[in-house]
């Protein structure tokens, strides 16, 4: 940002004459209003997409009514539920009530920020991405708690702390297969870690120092799938035990921002993942197609598919158990994430 403001003031333009920090305001805002609209689009695909691909895991045709194959169904929900009456339970706490939906929000919003979209292309190119990415989605659990306490109803606080157990014990596997490549690549920065991928799909981090890296992203992805409260991991939101869980209370506009904020971070971590085990923005044949606008192609692409699984994963496999996912995350994951750490380590180290 820093050496766009730069150019902005050597050349001939209107902004030449402002203060580099109103020039920071001004691109942060822009860049707000373009994360927060890249989140309402990606909703809206992905919820549509995960309509029709449960469709045809179950042999049926799903929205079909509202436009042409019921493209447009759930762009009239989401003006069904803005226009929808926003009720507040006459109990809850009103002002922790309306901020935990713009909270939750905020915090896949924020992490965009530090992702690489091209070689050249990055918003903020932090030395520190991937501890920044992992601290500011913590924000998430913050937010859930809130909502549930908040609201004075027993389903949605049981909802909010069951999240916080969930995803505070699977954020340490998560880290821990993140740090595997942090430790290969010797740098914390996004951008860094996708360009010593570059070059093709042999060069790609899920391949190296197999089988650990491999067993790494497959915890990242578990890890990332259960902080995500995404099927088999979905018990803050059980329907058959908490109603709706820590949203139950919530309607209309405050209850579509949880469902953005949801979708949002499927496409973080989808795109975290691709960044750290897939190569990011490169392309999969080297030299060929890269570079440039095929650098979003590529990166979009690749977590993209990583969505798919995650609506895969919805439509096939049950819910687990509370005693069931904490026994994944502390007695499976977490032990397995730690010996790919030592297993790499030691590798390099020979």
């Amino acid at each position: 940002m820093q050496e766009l403001i730069a150019t902005l003031q050597n050349g001939q333009t209107f902004l030449a004459n402002l203060p580099p920090a109103v020039l920071t305001l001004i691109f942060m805002t822009l860049g707000a209003v373009l994360f927060a609209t890249v989140m309402a689009l990606n909703a809206l695909v992905a919820v549509y997409a995960e309509r029709k691909i449960s469709a045809w895991m179950q042999d049926r045709l799903g929205p079909m009514e509202v436009g042409p194959q019921g493209i447009l169904q759930t762009l009239a929900d989401a003006i069904k539920l803005l226009l929808k009456e926003d009720i507040v339970p006459a109990a809850a706490d009103k002002k922790l009530h309306w901020f935990a939906p713009f909270l939750v929000f905020a915090a896949p919003c924020a992490a965009f920020a530090a992702l690489p979209y091209t070689r050249e292309f990055v918003f903020a190119n932090f030395d520190i991405g991937v501890f920044y990415v992992a601290s500011i989605t913590s924000l998430s659990v913050i937010a859930i708690l809130i909502a549930g306490w908040a609201s004075n109803n027993k389903w949605a606080l049981l909802g909010g702390m069951r999240a916080a157990a969930q995803i505070v014990s699977y954020e340490i596997p998560a880290g821990l297969a993140m740090l595997v490549v942090v430790m290969q690549v010797g740098s914390l920065n996004f951008n860094a870690i996708s360009v010593a991928q570059d070059g093709g799909i042999h060069r790609w981090l899920i391949w190296h120092y197999f089988p650990f890296n491999f067993i790494a992203f497959g915890i990242f992805y578990i890890a990332t799938l259960a902080e995500c409260n995404r099927t088999p991991f979905d018990l803050p939101e059980a329907e058959s035990e908490l109603v709706a869980g820590f949203h139950t209370e919530y309607s209309g506009f405050k209850w579509s921002i949880f469902m953005l904020a949801e979708y949002a971070e499927m496409l973080v971590v989808a795109l975290v993942g691709a960044a750290l085990f897939l190569g990011g923005w490169s392309s999969p044949f080297g030299s060929f197609m890269n570079g440039g606008a095929w650098g979003v192609f590529w990166f979009s692409g690749k977590a993209a598919f990583l969505i798919f699984t995650h609506m895969w994963l919805r439509w096939t496999l049950p819910r687990l158990r509370v005693d069931q996912l904490m026994h994944l995350s502390w007695k499976v994951l977490t032990p397995f994430s730690f010996a790919c750490l030592l297993g790499v380590g030691l590798w390099m180290l020979i």
